[in-house]
Parts: C-alpha cells; structure tokens; sequence
C-alpha cells in the first residue's frame, strides 16, 4: 500500500512540475487568461515544435477602417509568409462546404442538429482584414489553418479554398511543419513593420473597452442573422 502512495505522489509531482514549465513556456506568447483553453494549448503545441515565441501572436484585435475590430485566434510569422489559425472545439459530426455561410453540427445520431457559422469563410475575413491593414500584406502569402479540437468528425467538407486547411488537433504541428518546408520564402519589405503591426492588435486584446466593443458588434451581427432565418 506504502509503495502505491508513493508511485501516485511522484505522478502528482512530475505532473505539478509539468503544468509549471508550461505556464512559464506559455507567458513567453501569452497569458492564462486571454483567448481560450485550446487557443492556449495550440499556442503551447508551436512552441513545443520550435516556433520561435516573438513569432506568435495570440488573441489579436485588429483595427478595421470601420472602426470595428477583427478577432483572430492566432498569428504566426513565418519565413514563407503567415499562418493565421481559427480553432474551434466541438463534438459530434460536422458537415459543410466551403462556400456555405453556416455549416451543421450532427449530435445524438442524429437526433439533434446544430448550426455554426462556416470557419472557413470566418478564418478568410479574418486574412482579408490582415491584408488590408498593411500594404506590404497584399503581396505576402497567407495560410489559413483552420483547428479542430474535441471528439468531433468531419464529414464530407468540401470545396475548401486554396491555401486552406482544415485539421484536428492532433495534426496541427504536421500540417504546420509541412507548409513552412513546401513553400517558397515570402519577400518581405520590412520585418519589423509587420511584428510591430501584430504585436499592436495583440496589445489591443488588453483593452476592457475593444473586447466589449467586439462582444456587442459580434452579439448584433448573431442577433441580426437569427431575425431573417
């Protein structure tokens, strides 16, 4: 019984030892309190892999001309241009395509249905707010990856756009590693211009008064769309 207790309090230990050198790897990018869990533990996934921490951008709110904000999930600078991740977690069998405004969420056998708001279409708006905010965006590439997290499955999505790419999370850092070595270096006219951009929409994540004018507008775009169901 003694050597029971004393194989759980090692596994306690070295467990305590590894959420503390995660959360020390994590402030690196962020903090435990911006985005979300699973945000959080993809940001962790590209450390691990060895993406350099000033390379990421977590949790930004991007300025729009509108004066509205754009929230994306996750920004990476690369060499070959930037990677700009949605991630969702869900359970049960999701279908849609490419092109549909919302897609379906399939639960109980399909006893229950649900509908979400396309993550493809989301995560597109999100680059095409990227692009227009810097000039020199117009002639980088963008990658959008879209992230799943959950118990959930894809079923017959298609007609997914180029430069697109839809991945459960146990995938992500194959897929990323795979578009970072398949692709040709992006001709970047000034680095430091764009880390600063980024930088500033992850700075903007800090202000109480963006992230309730994001809430309301995102919470009037939802409520406008239910009307005319």
């Amino acid at each position: 019984m003694w050597l029971f207790s004393i194989v759980v309090l090692i596994i306690v230990f070295v467990l305590i030892l590894r959420g503390l050198k995660d959360r020390k790897l994590l402030d690196t990018v962020t903090k435990t309190y911006r985005g979300t869990r699973t945000e959080r533990d993809l940001v962790l996934s590209l450390l691990k892999n060895g993406i350099p921490a000033e390379n990421i951008f977590h949790d930004l709110y991007l300025k729009k001309p509108s004066g509205n904000f754009s929230q994306i999930d996750l920004v990476v600078a690369t060499n070959i241009g930037i990677l700009v991740f949605e991630v969702k977690e869900y359970s049960g069998w999701i279908f849609g395509t490419g092109q549909n405004k919302y897609w379906t969420q399939v639960m109980a056998y399909g006893k229950s249905k649900y509908k979400l708001y396309n993550p493809i279409k989301q995560n597109s708006q999100h680059v095409i707010d990227l692009k227009n905010h810097l000039k020199q965006f117009e002639t980088i590439p963008f990658y959008s990856i879209v992230v799943f997290y959950g118990n959930c499955v894809l079923k017959d999505i298609n007609l997914i756009p180029e430069e697109t790419y839809l991945v459960k999370s146990p995938c992500v850092v194959d897929i990323t590693n795979q578009i970072i070595s398949k692709n040709k270096l992006a001709s970047y006219t000034n680095k430091k211009e764009v880390i600063e951009a980024l930088e500033a929409a992850v700075k903007n994540g800090e202000d109480y008064e963006i992230r309730k004018k994001h809430f309301n507008y995102v919470r009037d775009i939802i409520d406008k769309d239910l009307k005319f169901q």
